[in-house]
C-alpha cells in the first residue's frame, strides 16, 4: 500500500478498503447512460460517521477528491468517481436504527434502500412514501438527488419527508441538522439545502425520515384517450377532484406498448381501443376503508370518461401491482430498446401539453425520437432520448431544456444534474443565481474535493 491507502486503511480497516485490481467495474458508474465509467483510485466502506470523518480529513489533507456512493441507481453520473479519487461506499451503514412511532419517523442509515426501509415500517403499519420507483435506491442516494417519484403527488417529494440529517462536512467536522420535530423556525434550514445537493456540500451518514399510514385498501385505474390533448387537459381537473390519488401518471402509447410486451401485462383493454390510443392515464387510489376506496374509483372512472377517456379500467390487486411495476422499470425498457439518453424535465402541469409537442417535434426534426411517461400530477416528464450522434443529440437537449426555461420549468424534476446535465444548466440558468449557488459550494467546500465536476464546471483536483 501506498501512503495515502495506508492511512485510508487505517480509517475503516484494511478489508474495507479496496484499490486497483480489487475495484470492480460497478464502482466506477451509476445508471447513467450517457457518460462513461472512471475507476477512482480507492473505495472505502465506512461503517460509522467517525470513519467518514477520518476519511474525509485524510482527503482533504491530501486535496484528494471524494465521491458518495450509495447504491449506484442514480440515472445523472452523480455517483461515479472521479480519477484519483475516494470513493466512499455506503453498503455497511445499512441499518434502520429506530422506527420512532410516537413522533412517525424513523432514523436510518444512508446505506439502507427504500426495500429494506419499506419491510422495517410495515411491522408497525406505517410507510415512507417517497417513492421514485427503484426501491433498490438507497435512501442516502434518494437524499442526495432529491427523489420525487410517483406518489409525489399526493406526498411529495424527499424534502418534504425528511426532518433532520447528521452530515460530515468537507472539513471532516460532524452536525446534525433538524431533528424529529415537525417543525422549525431557527437559522438558515441546512437541512433543505444539504437535500439535493449531490454529495457537493456533505457526506450525509444518518437521515431522519418522516412516515405515515399504511392504507389497506388501493386500486389503480387505467385510462386510454384517443387524443393526446385531451390526456394532459384532464390532469388538473383530477388533481383538483378531491379524490387525493395517490399515483397520477402519463405513459405514452408507444411506452406503455413496450410495457405490455416486455412484463407481460394482461390490462383488459381491448385491441380496437389499444390501437387507436395515443396515451393513457394511470390513476392509483388508497383508503383505509374498503366501500369508501370503491365509492372514489366509481368517482374517478365517471370523471375520466367525462374528460374525454375512451372507458376506465380497474385493476386491482395483481394486475394493478404488475402495472405500477412495470412503469418503474420503464428505464429498463428504454434502455434495452437503445435509448441515448434519459431526462426528467420539470415544467408547470398547465404547460405539459405544450412541452411534449415541442420536444417531439425537435427530437423528430434531428431524424431521432422522444418517448416516454410521467409525473402527470406534478408536470415532471420523463423522455427517452433517440438520437445517435454526440453532437446532435447535444444540440437537441439544449433546445429541448430552453424550452422547459421558457415555460417556466427546468432541466431535472427529481434525477438532479449530476455530471451528465451541468453544461446545460451553465448555459441556461441565471448567471447571477450560478454565482450565489458557487458562493455557497465554496463556503462549505473551500478546496472542492467533494463531488467536482457535479452540479459546476470541476473545481478540486
Amino acid at each position: 500500500m501506498g501512503e495515502i491507502a495506508t492511512q485510508l486503511a487505517g480509517a475503516v480497516g484494511a478489508g474495507n478498503l479496496l484499490t486497483g485490481d480489487a475495484i470492480s467495474d460497478d464502482y466506477a458508474h451509476d445508471e447513467a447512460l450517457s457518460t462513461p465509467g472512471q475507476k477512482p483510485a480507492y473505495v472505502a466502506k465506512p461503517a460509522t460517521a467517525e470513519e467518514v470523518s477520518a476519511l474525509v480529513k485524510i482527503a482533504a489533507a491530501e486535496g484528494i477528491p471524494v465521491t458518495a456512493r450509495g447504491s449506484g441507481s442514480g440515472l445523472s453520473a452523480a455517483a461515479r468517481p472521479v480519477e484519483g479519487g475516494l470513493l466512499v461506499s455506503f453498503e455497511r451503514m445499512n441499518s434502520v436504527l429506530e422506527i420512532d412511532t410516537g413522533n412517525h419517523v424513523a432514523v436510518v442509515q444512508p446505506g439502507v434502500t427504500l426495500a429494506e426501509l419499506d419491510a422495517k415500517t410495515a411491522e408497525h403499519d406505517l410507510t415512507y412514501p417517497v417513492y421514485p420507483g427503484e426501491l433498490s435506491a438507497s435512501v442516502g442516494g434518494t437524499v442526495g438527488t432529491n427523489a420525487g417519484g410517483m406518489r409525489a403527488i399526493r406526498y411529495g417529494i424527499t424534502r418534504g419527508n425528511v426532518s433532520g440529517l447528521q452530515a460530515v462536512l468537507a472539513t471532516g467536522e460532524i452536525i446534525r441538522v433538524g431533528g424529529r420535530m415537525s417543525k422549525i423556525s431557527s437559522g438558515y434550514d441546512l437541512t433543505q439545502l444539504i437535500i439535493g445537493s449531490e454529495g457537493t456540500l456533505a457526506l450525509v451518514t444518518e437521515v431522519i425520515v418522516k412516515l405515515q399510514p399504511r392504507l389497506p385498501h388501493g386500486a389503480t385505474v387505467l385510462a386510454p384517450f384517443d387524443d393526446f390533448e385531451q390526456v394532459m387537459a384532464a390532469v388538473p381537473k383530477i388533481a383538483a377532484s378531491g379524490l387525493a390519488p395517490q399515483i397520477l401518471e402519463y405513459i405514452d402509447n408507444m411506452t406503455m406498448a413496450a410495457m405490455v410486451y416486455n412484463d407481460k401485462l394482461e390490462l383488459g383493454v381491448p385491441a380496437e381501443i389499444r390501437d387507436r390510443t395515443q396515451a393513457y392515464l394511470a390513476v392509483a387510489l388508497e383508503n383505509r376503508v374498503a366501500d369508501r376506496l370503491g365509492e372514489d374509483v366509481e368517482t374517478l372512472g365517471e370523471l375520466l370518461v367525462e374528460l374525454g377517456a375512451t372507458d376506465a379500467y380497474v385493476l386491482e390487486g395483481n394486475a394493478a401491482r404488475k402495472l405500477i411495476e412495470a412503469r418503474e422499470k420503464a428505464f429498463w425498457n428504454a434502455k434495452a430498446a437503445g435509448a441515448d439518453d434519459i431526462i426528467d424535465v420539470v415544467v408547470p402541469r398547465t404547460a405539459m401539453p405544450q412541452f411534449m409537442a415541442k420536444a417531439r417535434e425537435l427530437a423528430m426534426a434531428t431524424g431521432g425520437g422522444a418517448l416516454g411517461c410521467g409525473h402527470a400530477g406534478d408536470g415532471n416528464v420523463h423522455l427517452a432520448i433517440f438520437c445517435k450522434d454526440p453532437d446532435t443529440r447535444s444540440q437537441l437537449l439544449t433546445d429541448i431544456f430552453g424550452y422547459a426555461y421558457e415555460l417556466g420549468g427546468a432541466i431535472s424534476g427529481e434525477h438532479g444534474l449530476g455530471r451528465t446535465k451541468t453544461k446545460y444548466y451553465a448555459k441556461l440558468e441565471d448567471p447571477a443565481k450560478l454565482d450565489l449557488l458557487r458562493r455557497v459550494k465554496e463556503s462549505f467546500d473551500p478546496a472542492g474535493i467533494l463531488n467536482p465536476g457535479v452540479l459546476f464546471a470541476q473545481t478540486g483536483k
